[in-house]
C-alpha cells in the first residue's frame, strides 16, 4: 500500500517519506507537501528510486537548521 509519512522533529524539522511508490512517482505524490511546507533542504533518493516497485524516499523541508532526510 502506498503511504506518505510526515515526521516533525523536536526542532521543527520536517521529514517526508514516500513508501511503495515506483520511480519518480514519489516526488509527484509529495509535491503538494513540499509546496505547502517550504523549500526542500535535503532530498535523498534511495536505491528503490530507480526500481520499478517498492519506492521509498525521504527528504527534509522547511526553514532553519537541523533537518534530517534519512
Amino acid at each position: 500500500m502506498q503511504q506518505i509519512q510526515v515526521d516533525i522533529g523536536p526542532d521543527g524539522g520536517i521529514r517526508i517519506e514516500a513508501r511503495e511508490f515506483a520511480g519518480p512517482e514519489c516526488e509527484k505524490a509529495t509535491a503538494f507537501l513540499e509546496e505547502a511546507l517550504g523549500a526542500v533542504s535535503q532530498r535523498t533518493r534511495k536505491p528503490e528510486f530507480h526500481a520499478r516497485r517498492g519506492q521509498r524516499r525521504s527528504q527534509g523541508t522547511g526553514t532553519g537548521g537541523g533537518r534530517h532526510g534519512g
